[in-house]
């Protein structure tokens, strides 16, 4: 016999719950997302004076060539909204960590500049923050449940990158030039 429309329906759209082992999986994971940010901000505002993003945001531009990279760029490695990033870059700026500068290759877009100060300042907040990091979350784990870390969570990178997986997708960093300067 097969199943009326209405039923099919409501099957196609009944959740599927978690198990109690999964939902506990869940819930550690969702504590953590909520405290490890604020206990590296808190170690990051007491040592540097930074914000867990103004930090990221230097240190990915340390490690660029020339300590320059695209504003629209910046915002996807620090998975910040183009707008978000770019008053961002206006405070660094203000306080002399980062300069703006057009790009040599396409004058259409923005790089952020990390000034010498800057690169200075992420050079001294760099131990502190690693040690932080080395506390909280390294040396709590073996080799094996590190290996393991590593591996779920670029799976689960993965997934939130393909489009198949995609729950809902926001401009977190728009190549839109008009809107980077």
């Amino acid at each position: 016999m097969a199943r009326s429309p209405r039923r099919a329906a409501a099957a196609a759209t009944t959740p599927k719950w978690l198990t109690p082992a999964q939902l506990e999986a869940w819930q550690a994971l969702t504590l953590m997302f909520a405290r490890l940010p604020t206990a590296l901000e808190a170690q990051l505002q007491r040592d540097a004076r930074l914000s867990f993003v103004e930090y990221y945001a230097l240190a990915g531009l340390s490690e660029q060539p020339d300590r320059t990279m695209r504003i629209s760029e910046l915002a996807a490695l620090t998975n910040a909204e183009l707008s978000r990033l770019s008053h961002l870059i206006t405070r660094l700026q203000k306080r002399g960590y980062v300069r703006r500068e057009p790009d040599p290759d396409d004058g259409r877009y923005t790089n952020a500049v990390l000034t010498d100060t800057g690169y200075d300042l992420v050079v001294a907040a760099a131990p502190g923050h690693v040690a932080a990091v080395r506390e909280l979350v390294i040396d709590a784990l073996d080799d094996s449940a590190l290996k393991g870390l590593q591996n779920s969570v670029e799976r689960i990178n993965a997934r939130i990158d393909d489009p198949r997986h995609s729950i809902s997708r926001d401009a977190t960093a728009t190549t839109d030039s008009s809107t980077e300067n």
